[in-house]
Formats: structure tokens, C-alpha cells, sequence
């Protein structure tokens, strides 16, 4: 779409070797075009770990933890030295734990960037999604919109829980990302609909 465009996924947890080629990260760079190899996904996410759990437990069981200034520092400095959009990927929800004391809403808040909020269409989405968004509120957190991202399970179609929730949060773009099959799944359709032409 001619827009220049810089990911990074900071954090990931379930980050194994068997598993690298499906991992959050090389999905983000392939998605761009970009050459998957080892140096490019630490450059976009240096906090890696094994265990599939929260960024606090995952870290712990490595010996490591999630260096909260130092991962805001990282951000903002991509951020500030780039022109073109930057899209961070985080992990979990919005109250997932990243150290002892603090969540993915912490750093939310800490970056002061425009928060989208991607969501499933799973039976609960409703309750989660609108909590999701108060507790960003309460924060003072930007809210640029809400992706239902369709999920292989659901208790009503996709169009119905977006209704809802625009129901609910009617000054909020809501938008959808329906379900690709796993071998059409690059990522090119969910950066299109994040940064329009």
C-alpha cells in the first residue's frame, strides 16, 4: 500500500526452536515481506521465552524477568526513530502479568500511544472485550479501535457480536478480521486493515 511500516512483537512467551517458522514474530515479518531469519525476529522481539504463559511466569521459569523500563525504553525508541508507522504487537490482554508488579496495561499506558484492541469472537469476547476497555479508560489510554479477530469457535456470527459491541461502545471504530484458512494465513489481510490507505 506504498506505507512504510516497522512491527514489533517486544515480548513473546511459547517462543521455542521447533516452533520458530509459526511463531508470532516471523508471522509479523513475513507479513511485511521481510526475511524471517533469527537476527530479524530478535530485533523485533528481545524478550523471548519458552514456556507458553504469561510473560511473568515464562520469564521466571528461565531465571529471567520482563526489564519493564527497558522494554518501554525499546519501544519508544523504535517509535521515535522511525517515520513511517509502527505497530506493537503486545502479549495477552491488557492485564496480563509482565513482572512481579506489573501488566501488559502498565506499558500500555507508559508508551502513551494509541492502544487497537484485538479481540476474539469466542463465547465471553463480550464481557472481556468491554472490560478490556475500561480498564484502558481508567488508565487514561488512547483507544485507535477494536479488530474482532473471528475465532474458530463461536456461540453467534461474527457480525452479531460487533453489533453488540458497537452497541456498547459506539464512539469506537470496531471493525472485523474474518477467519483464513492456516495455509492463506500471511498477515498481509490484518496489516491492511490496521494501516488504510
Amino acid at each position: 500500500m506504498g506505507r512504510d511500516v516497522r512491527v514489533l512483537k517486544p515480548v513473546i512467551s511459547g517462543f521455542t526452536p521447533e516452533d520458530f517458522d509459526e511463531s508470532d514474530s516471523v508471522r509479523l515479518l513475513r507479513a511485511l515481506g521481510q526475511d524471517a531469519t533469527a537476527d530479524a525476529v530478535a530485533a523485533i522481539s528481545p524478550w523471548r521465552f519458552q514456556a507458553p504463559l504469561s510473560p511473568d511466569m515464562a520469564a521466571a521459569r528461565e531465571g529471567r524477568t520482563v526489564p519493564f523500563d527497558d522494554l518501554v525504553r525499546f519501544c519508544r525508541e523504535r517509535v521515535a526513530g522511525h517515520d513511517g508507522d509502527t505497530l506493537i504487537e503486545g502479549v495477552g490482554g491488557v492485564m496480563v502479568p509482565l513482572d512481579e508488579t506489573r501488566t501488559v496495561l502498565d506499558w500500555v499506558a507508559a508508551l502513551e500511544l494509541p492502544a487497537l484492541l484485538v479481540v476474539g469472537s469466542y463465547l465471553g469476547t463480550l464481557s472481556h472485550t468491554l472490560t478490556a476497555l475500561q480498564a484502558l479508560r481508567v488508565r487514561g489510554c488512547a483507544v485507535a479501535g477494536v479488530v474482532v479477530s473471528e475465532s474458530e469457535d463461536q456461540p453467534v456470527p461474527l457480525s452479531e457480536t460487533i453489533a453488540t459491541l458497537r452497541r456498547f461502545e459506539p464512539g469506537i471504530p470496531i471493525g472485523s478480521l474474518p477467519r483464513v484458512p492456516a495455509e492463506s494465513a500471511d498477515g498481509r489481510g490484518l496489516l491492511e486493515l490496521l494501516v488504510p490507505s
